[in-house]
């Protein structure tokens, strides 16, 4: 036993020596930004503009400053005012360490978990989370991820004590990963047909039809938690997320749901969308783009088509926002406003840019009457910048704010940086 101590103290070390980051007080006065150029986030920019808020509300947007003689005033001189950046369709919160089983938490076992609700295990006090903060992103979407339909994901701000105190919006819709023709053959590094498409299909076929009916009963006999969970699928309440790629899977994806009566989809993914948006207009269907960091999925395909792509839907008229999905999502998920830097070198307009990860994501998860733009009576959720928040070489967050909470912008890597910047510099 006294061995097995000894191990426990040892690995829990670093931990303890790690700095804890306390979620920030509530707003106690008024603050004013002065001399800022603002970006709103709905396409207008302010030049020498003023941002008044108190009580976590925005009370003035504009060129002239409030008489408030107890205000903290902030002169943003030759700096930029953003909405927080909103990182959608995320990991963040649900998985910690890859290579440790116990710190992840985003999945569950079984085809059809649309019950499961990502919000219970968000975790407040994951040291990833002011890293991600400290780039400008204030908000998120934790999201299940699994086999088929995934479960339920929320919305939460980034600073809190628990996931009760986080929730934005504490179930926001559904996931479901669309069966595609083919799936990865681990035995051999390819992939190859899926001999189980059609009867996934039929049982997914079968469990909206009985979610369908189940909902057009006035008084189920027995309570069925995952057909509870569906219900907002049907009247609206609820966006179902289909993470889905390729065209034809698209296409048949978004009829496949309508038949059974879903109200609001959105599709997650997306890389062939550049392919179907008169099919994405007509049907009124959102893309959260995955990362576009990546190659072209085809070999004939312009090597800088996924750059290309937020402007060419941007064109077509559809409503685009940003995500960082994939491999080390939730602390590559810093990278989010260099996403939207990219897109902006290959075409697309920088006010459209910013829209994709803040504007347009609220709208899509529904939380836009309070989050995503910097106008009078939202929330005062948002970010200062010492330069170009879409260039790598110039952003600086130097103020965040999150319902008018001013956020402590240190971090673990911040931490190492001045630790061993001290030991280096005195040698």
């Amino acid at each position: 036993m006294k061995y097995l101590v000894i191990i426990l103290l040892t690995l829990l070390t670093p931990l303890v020596q790690a700095q804890s980051i306390s979620p920030a007080p509530q707003q106690s006065q008024p603050i004013i930004i002065e001399n800022a150029t603002i970006h709103v986030g709905n396409g207008q920019v302010i030049e020498k503009g003023v941002l008044v808020f108190q009580e976590g509300k925005i009370t003035t947007v504009g060129t002239q400053s409030d008489d408030l003689t107890n205000a903290k005033r902030i002169d943003a001189q030759g700096k930029h005012v953003y909405p927080g950046l909103i990182l959608p369709s995320t990991t963040l919160g649900l998985r910690e360490v890859d290579a440790v089983r116990a710190t992840l938490d985003y999945r569950e076992v079984g085809k059809f978990n649309p019950h499961v609700r990502s919000l219970i295990a968000f975790n407040t006090d994951s040291d990833i989370i002011p890293t991600i903060r400290h780039n400008g992103v204030l908000i998120a979407q934790p999201a299940p991820r699994g086999n088929m339909i995934t479960g339920t994901s929320a919305v939460v701000r980034l600073d809190a004590w628990n996931w009760e105190d986080a929730a934005i919006k504490a179930e926001d819709g559904i996931h479901l990963n669309w069966v595609s023709f083919f799936k990865f053959d681990f035995a051999t590094f390819e992939m190859v047909k899926n001999k189980e498409r059609d009867q996934d299909i039929n049982a997914l076929g079968n469990f909206f039809a009985e979610a369908q009916a189940y909902f057009n009963t006035a008084t189920p006999s027995t309570k069925n938690l995952k057909y509870e969970a569906m219900k907002g699928l049907f009247t609206g309440d609820k966006n179902l997320y289909i993470h889905v790629d390729y065209g034809r899977e698209i296409v048949e994806a978004v009829q496949f749901v309508k038949k059974y009566g879903v109200k609001k989809i959105v599709v997650i993914g997306g890389r062939d969308a550049w392919m179907l948006t008169d099919f994405l207009k007509e049907n009124d269907i959102p893309i959260i783009l995955n990362r576009i960091h990546a190659l072209p999925d085809h070999p004939d395909y312009d090597v800088k088509l996924p750059f290309k792509m937020p402007n060419i839907l941007h064109k077509a008229g559809i409503k685009v926002a940003l995500n960082y999905e994939g491999d080390m999502e939730a602390m590559g998920s810093r990278n989010l406003p260099f996403i939207a830097g990219t897109a902006i070198t290959y075409g697309l307009p920088k006010e459209e840019a910013l829209k994709m990860v803040t504007a347009n994501t609220a709208e899509i998860l529904g939380i836009d009457q309070m989050y995503g733009t910097l106008e009078q009576g939202k929330s005062a959720t948002l970010i200062v910048s010492d330069g170009d928040l879409f260039d790598m070489r110039t952003s600086q967050i130097v103020h965040a704010f999150i319902d008018g909470k001013e956020i402590n912008l240190d971090n673990r890597q911040k931490q190492l940086y001045e630790k061993y910047k001290a030991k280096y510099e005195n040698e």
